[in-house]
């Protein structure tokens, strides 16, 4: 500022802990200290993306158009033929216009996120296109956030179809605690035939029981009154676990990874 200089307010300048230089042919003093400037990293305050679940605008985008497209066809009277056709059609082009052009984590994004809005019928048709994708990885966890939905909306047709499509999968990926959580849905919506098939298929493709899988089968089939059924499994933790089967009873939640011969 005119007027002020930096001699006029020297002893100010040295409280704060700058030195003065002097300079050579005249030229103004400047000023000198050791400072040190540590500039905040910014990105540390975001949170991490959670691929597969954060929307992108174009994911956001998709999602709209395919609940657009999609018919919502009244109980009665039934629709006619050339109007579910021309519905199908429209669907099927804003499949192709807006999801098949998505990124991978795009994609599981907008599955996700009609799930999330129990659109069961688009997660289908969604599911079936991801299916196609040659990143495709079948995994038990992706099956068990499907089979839930449906079943939450009293959709056993559906419900079989996914369990039947995730058997005929090859190279299916899981964690023995995948298969545990879709072994307490089934039972939650009292599926007991595909309990009993789930517990067998896991076994077929070496996924072995631990403590929590007996436990999880255990007390929800006897809590059903399957007792019967119940009984097959005991046997089958009794060969696992030898003659104590104490923590089958314990009701504190096991964990999955802490399976230790008794």
């Amino acid at each position: 500022m005119e007027g002020i200089g930096l001699r006029s307010c020297g002893d100010d300048i040295l409280r704060l802990g700058f030195k003065l230089r002097g300079g050579t042919g005249g030229r103004i003093q400047i000023l000198q200290r050791a400072m040190v400037i540590k500039m905040r990293d910014r990105s540390k305050n975001r949170k991490p993306l959670q691929r597969g679940r954060m929307l992108s605008i174009e994911a956001i985008q998709a999602v709209q158009a395919l609940k657009r497209a999609n018919p919502l066809l009244p109980p009665a009277p039934v629709p006619s033929t050339s109007t579910t056709s021309s519905s199908s059609a429209l669907l099927d082009r804003v499949i192709i216009s807006k999801f098949r052009r998505l990124l991978k984590f795009d994609m599981v994004a907008v599955l996700r996120e009609l799930l999330r809005q129990n659109e069961c019928s688009l997660a289908l048709k969604v599911f079936e296109e991801i299916r196609k994708e040659y990143w495709y990885k079948p995994q038990v966890r992706m099956y068990t956030d499907m089979i839930t939905v449906m079943a939450d909306n009293s959709l056993m047709e559906e419900v079989n179809y996914l369990y039947s499509a995730m058997k005929s999968e090859k190279g299916l990926m899981a964690e023995i605690e995948w298969f545990n959580t879709l072994l307490t849905i089934l039972l939650n919506h009292k599926l007991f035939d595909l309990v009993m098939d789930c517990y067998a298929f896991m076994q077929s493709i070496g996924y072995e029981p631990d403590r929590a899988s007996f436990r999880v089968l255990v007390l929800g089939l006897e809590s059903n009154g399957e007792m019967g059924l119940s009984a097959i499994v005991r046997q089958d933790a009794h060969e696992y676990y030898g003659e104590s089967l104490e923590f089958i009873e314990e009701d504190e939640e096991i964990s999955s990874g802490t399976s230790v011969l008794i």
